[in-house]
C-alpha cells in the first residue's frame, strides 16, 4: 500500500490528511457521502473507476469493504470502518512529524528557486503543536516580496516544556508554549515553567488565545459538563503525553476540581497530538479527551469549553534584533495575520507580536 505526501497542506476538514492513499481516500469519501456516485464526484473520478477499484481492493484483501444494495446508501462494512478509523488515527499521530517533513521539503525547494531573488531568512521554532502556527507558517511562506525577503518558519513540534528546553540549549531561536493566563503563582504551570525562564534573559512574545475543553462525540451523548462528570461516569478518557502543555493543563484542572489522576478512566492512555485524541473519540475508541476547540470542530466532534489559555512565543533577549525575528514580529502585527487567526474556531489574537517582560503576559510570575 503506497502513500503520497501532499504537496500543499490540505484544506481544513475532517478528511484532510497530509498523506494520501487512494483506497483510504475512497473509503473516507464513501463514509462521508453515503454513496459511491457522490464519493466519485467528490474525488473527481468516474463511478465506473471507483466501483472497479473497490472490487479490486476487496479481492486483494479478501475482505468486504462495503455493504451496499441497489437503491440504498452505501455503507462501509465493519471491517472497512475499522480499517479507515485505524488509518486515520495513525495519520493523526503522525501529523506533526508530517507537517515538519513537508515544511523541510518546502524550504529545500525554496532555496533552489532563490537564486534570482533575496533568500528568505530561516527561523527555527520548537513549539507545542498548534494549528495556528501551521497557518502562520503558510502565511509567512506566501509573504515574500521584492523588497522584503520574508521568513521561512522551520517548525519542530514537541511538548511545551521540551520546546523551552530546546531554546535554552541553543537548538532554536524561538519556542512556543501555552498556559492558563490566570493561574496563580503556586500553580503547577508556574512551578513547571518558572525554572526554565529567566527575567532579563528571556522575552515573551504575544501570539494567541485559544479555547481548551472536552472533545466529545457529536451531541455529547454522555452529557459531560466538566472533569467531575468524566470521573463520575467513568467515561473512557484519552490523555496527552508527559511534557506537553495540555497534560500540564489537565493536571492543573484536576487539582482545581479536587480530583486526581486515579479518578480518570484512561489517564495513562496517551496520544501524541490534539488530532490523535480527537480521532480516538471520533472512532468510538474513547469517549472524551482534552483538546482545543479548533481540533474538535474540524473533526466534527462536540466541544465543552473548560478554560481559555494563552499560547505564547519566547526567545532570548539577544535574538530580538535578528532579522528573522524582526520579520516575524512584523507579520504577527499585520492585519492579514489577525484576520486569519480570527477565522479559526476557538482562537483570538492576544497581543500578537508584542514583546513583553514575563510578568506582563504571565501574571503568575513572581
Amino acid at each position: 500500500m503506497s502513500y503520497s505526501l501532499m504537496a500543499e497542506r490540505p484544506e481544513r476538514g475532517r478528511g484532510s490528511a497530509l498523506l494520501s492513499n487512494p483506497m483510504m481516500d475512497v473509503l473516507h469519501a464513501v463514509h462521508e457521502q453515503g454513496s459511491i456516485s457522490a464519493a466519485a464526484r467528490q474525488l473527481g473520478l468516474s463511478y465506473r473507476h471507483v466501483w472497479g477499484q473497490l472490487k479490486e481492493w476487496e479481492q486483494q484483501l479478501g475482505r468486504e469493504l462495503l455493504v451496499w444494495e441497489r437503491g440504498q446508501s452505501a455503507l462501509l462494512s465493519p471491517f472497512g470502518q475499522r480499517l479507515l478509523m485505524a488509518e486515520r488515527l495513525a495519520q493523526a499521530r503522525l501529523g506533526p512529524q508530517m507537517e515538519s517533513l513537508r515544511a523541510e521539503l518546502e524550504r529545500a525547494f525554496a532555496l533552489a528557486f532563490d537564486d534570482a531573488q533575496r533568500p528568505r531568512e530561516v527561523l527555527t521554532l520548537y513549539a507545542s503543536h498548534d494549528h495556528a502556527l501551521a497557518e502562520l507558517q503558510e502565511l509567512a511562506a506566501s509573504s515574500q516580496t521584492a523588497n522584503e525577503p520574508g521568513v521561512h518558519l522551520d517548525i519542530r513540534f514537541t511538548g511545551s516544556v521540551d520546546a523551552i528546553r530546546a531554546l535554552n540549549e541553543g537548538r532554536c531561536l524561538l519556542a512556543g508554549f501555552h498556559t492558563q493566563p490566570f493561574a496563580d503563582a503556586d500553580s503547577r504551570s508556574a512551578r513547571t515553567y518558572r525554572p526554565l525562564l529567566k527575567p532579563g534573559t528571556h522575552k515573551i512574545i504575544g501570539f494567541a488565545r485559544r479555547s481548551q475543553g472536552l472533545m466529545v462525540a457529536p451531541g455529547n451523548p454522555l452529557r459531560l459538563r466538566d472533569l467531575r462528570d468524566v470521573s463520575l461516569q467513568r467515561a473512557r478518557f484519552v490523555n496527552r503525553a508527559i511534557g506537553t502543555g495540555t497534560r500540564l493543563l489537565l493536571e492543573e484542572l484536576l487539582s482545581q476540581d479536587g480530583l486526581s489522576s486515579a479518578d480518570l478512566n484512561g489517564f495513562d492512555r496517551e496520544e501524541s497530538s490534539h488530532a490523535a485524541v480527537a480521532q480516538a473519540v471520533a472512532s468510538g475508541d474513547a469517549d472524551v479527551g482534552l483538546g482545543t476547540e479548533y481540533t474538535a470542530r474540524i473533526q466534527g466532534l462536540g466541544f465543552v469549553p473548560l478554560t481559555d489559555e494563552r499560547y505564547l512565543l519566547v526567545c532570548l533577549k539577544s535574538a530580538l534584533e535578528q532579522a528573522p525575528v524582526q520579520n516575524l514580529l512584523r507579520l504577527l502585527h499585520s492585519t492579514r495575520w489577525q484576520q486569519r487567526l480570527q477565522s479559526m474556531a476557538g482562537y483570538l489574537p492576544d497581543h500578537p507580536g508584542e514583546v513583553a517582560a514575563m510578568k506582563r503576559l504571565l501574571p503568575w510570575w513572581r
